[in-house]
């Protein structure tokens, strides 16, 4: 028993030493450096806030209310005008008195070979049978038509015979007579833009594509304010995209007031609407520019006709003027029998009569139609439109 517990005591102690020995050697070993102490943080600036300057605020001395100035309402507050709109300049037409007179040197350049032809032939010693053809086919080369050309060759034949000596100067004197006597003088040549009763006068222009109606209407307005008239402007042509916009811009020009009407549009709507606005303003005078078409289509002749009829509801048509290219020669003639039938064409219009040696159309249509030549278009500038004038036209037919 005694050695039991011995056992048991020298196990102890045993036990015990090792556990000595093991706490030892571990105290012996380094121990791990101690974690760093922590950093001192610096807080970030303060966000600036709405209105707030982007820096830390600073202590600084603020008013107080009673401080500060308040504006006291008297003080002007100023406002930024819009900018103007640009108007477009209007400009002043030269006057018409004299217009032909004035260009009759740019006529006289494009018309006299039919004078100077004539003038040729008539100076010859001997005028036989050979010779007075001559005449009738530079006439009729000139547009004069047949029983014209015949009448004039008649007259010069019987003028020949009586004067016998034929100085230069009587040959163009007789030559300017019987060629005046054709053109006929008598004619009236006025533009109708005065309607008996109440204003405003009613003008509608017509004719086929490519004659230059929209041009002349423009134009036809600058002749009226030269002449002191207001006008206002129907832009009846509602097919061609372009020809309200062009017509809006010649009266613009002279202030003329335009009505138009949608693309495509019912054309007497706008020229029934042209007139009741003329008579509202109180204007002189209403030109209605129509769609350029051809006679030979039925559907569209009869749509012009419309346009007179509804027009006519407000107050009957002054003028209804018939615009025909001088260059077309006999060709306008055909155009303008149509014209007539439909809408009772009171006076014609020659375009481009710069343009073409064959001014004998004067005479032609006039004696076709039996109604005057009241206008010439004589070159592309704003004023080169100008009323007829049959003597200063013959003059420059034959020249200087």
């Amino acid at each position: 028993m005694e050695t039991v517990i011995l056992a048991v005591v020298i196990a102890v102690v045993v036990l015990g030493a090792l556990g000595g020995l093991v706490v030892g050697s571990r105290r012996k070993k380094s121990l791990p450096p101690p974690p760093p102490a922590a950093p001192d943080i610096t807080a970030p600036p303060a966000e600036p806030h709405v209105g707030d300057e982007a820096e830390t605020p600073r202590d600084e001395p603020r008013r107080t209310i009673e401080e500060v100035d308040l504006p006291d309402g008297s003080a002007p507050v100023a406002v930024e005008e819009p900018p103007a709109l640009e108007v477009p300049e209007i400009e002043v037409p030269e006057p018409t008195a004299g217009r032909l007179v004035r260009l009759r040197a740019r006529l006289s350049r494009s018309q006299n070979a039919l004078g100077k032809g004539l003038l040729t032939l008539l100076s010859r010693e001997h005028l036989d049978e050979d010779t007075w053809e001559e005449i009738e086919d530079i006439l009729l080369t000139a547009d004069v038509g047949v029983q014209p050309t015949q009448e004039l060759v008649e007259g010069l034949r019987e003028r020949v015979k009586v004067l016998g000596t034929r100085t230069p100067a009587e040959l163009r004197g007789l030559l300017r007579a019987e060629l005046l006597k054709l053109v006929d003088p008598d004619m009236d040549r006025e533009v109708k833009t005065e309607p008996e009763t109440s204003k405003p006068g009613i003008v509608m222009v017509v004719g086929v594509n490519g004659t230059g109606k929209t041009t002349t209407t423009g134009k036809l307005a600058r002749v009226l304010v030269a002449d002191g008239r207001s006008v206002v402007l129907g832009a009846a042509d509602t097919f061609r995209a372009a020809a309200a916009d062009q017509l809006q811009t010649w009266g613009e020009r002279v202030g003329a007031y335009t009505v138009r009407g949608p693309e495509g549009g019912d054309p007497a709507s706008v020229a029934f609407d042209a007139v009741k606005e003329g008579k509202e303003m109180g204007s002189d005078v209403v030109l209605i520019d129509t769609a350029g078409r051809l006679h030979t289509k039925t559907g569209l002749m009869d749509e012009l006709g419309k346009v007179k009829r509804v027009v006519e509801k407000h107050a009957p048509l002054d003028e209804v003027l018939l615009v025909l290219d001088a260059t077309t020669g006999q060709n306008g003639l055909v155009q303008a029998r149509v014209f007539a039938e439909v809408v009772d064409i009171t006076g014609i219009v020659l375009t481009k009569l710069d343009g073409t040696a064959k001014g004998g159309i004067v005479i032609a249509v006039q004696r076709e139609l039996g109604v005057p030549v009241k206008l010439i278009g004589l070159g592309e500038g704003a004023d080169d439109l100008a009323p007829f004038e049959p003597e200063a036209f013959v003059d420059a037919l034959i020249g200087e």
